[in-house]
């Protein structure tokens, strides 16, 4: 399973990274249908932080955003579940085809690596922003100057693909 996939599939709904549930059947090679059933018979493993259903106007949201997911026959009168991170690892529990444990493995991994690759951005955007603060002007001419140098840089791109019109000796 390829980190690219799952990034691809792991949304921001309300503030937490989730993942919805046909994107998850598709995942575990079942039907949307089977997936949900088997969530339904366990709903007690999965309390609100770890599983809510999406409302009319974020599924209208998310099916403008992401239109091949709706298109493999999906009842559009059942907005579809999303799954935090919790409640995927709870599926593993419900869930247990070899595909299913694979997946959920390469899902937690997936999660852990956004998790971290957050906190060390988080931290380089607040050591820029106290550097910006401390050196304000500095840093200002610093953006003029590539500013500048970008400019100048695209100027020169466009020039060069232009084709001389006129007469040729």
């Amino acid at each position: 399973m390829q980190i690219t996939t799952l990034q691809s599939k792991i949304y921001e709904i309300r503030g937490q990274k989730v993942l919805l549930d046909f994107d998850l059947a598709l995942l575990y090679e079942v039907e949307t249908k089977v997936l949900n059933q088997a969530v339904k018979r366990n709903v007690k493993r999965f309390p609100v932080d770890f599983m809510f259903r999406l409302t009319i106007e974020e599924s209208e949201n998310m099916r403008s955003q992401i239109v091949t997911a709706y298109q493999n026959k999906r009842n559009i009168t059942a907005t579809p579940f999303a799954f935090t991170e919790q409640g995927v690892a709870m599926l593993s529990g419900i869930l247990n085809s070899d595909v299913a444990i694979n997946v959920n493995i390469a899902i937690m991994r997936t999660f852990v690596m956004i998790r971290k690759y957050a906190l060390e951005h988080k931290e380089f955007n607040e050591k820029l922003l106290e550097m910006e603060t401390k050196y304000d002007k500095k840093f200002s001419d610093v953006y003029d100057a590539l500013n500048y140098l970008i400019k100048k840089e695209e100027k020169e791109t466009i020039q060069k693909e232009r084709k001389q019109i006129g007469y040729k000796k």
